[in-house]
């Protein structure tokens, strides 16, 4: 892939972005099933949605988001946004296996 500066016109700069978009969702989807693994590992609904480990994290990324010189504040959003979805799709999972375990 061309390196920023490197490249030569809008074509260059949208290949290389829709490249890095490719391992973004990519990589979100591998997020995801560790996400919906984790379910078989809690006991209950607090552990699910474990808010002291979600900020811990929230603030993790915003710490590397500050290393890799961007927005931390977009960075935190964005995880907010991700974590957020993911704990609603972690309990209807858990809820389901509860079900079946009665």
């Amino acid at each position: 892939m061309i390196e920023p500066k490197k490249c030569k016109d809008m074509n260059d700069i949208r290949c290389a972005i829709d490249k890095i978009d490719a391992n973004i969702v990519k990589l979100i989807s591998k997020r995801s099933r560790y996400v919906h693994e984790a379910s078989k590992f809690k006991k209950n609904e607090t552990a699910v949605k474990d808010s002291s480990r979600v900020a811990k994290v929230i603030e993790s990324k915003k710490e590397l988001a500050i290393q890799h010189r961007i927005s931390p504040k977009l960075i935190g959003d964005i995880y907010k946004m991700m974590i957020d979805f993911f704990i609603k799709e972690e309990l209807k999972k858990w809820s389901k296996q509860q079900n079946k375990a009665l």
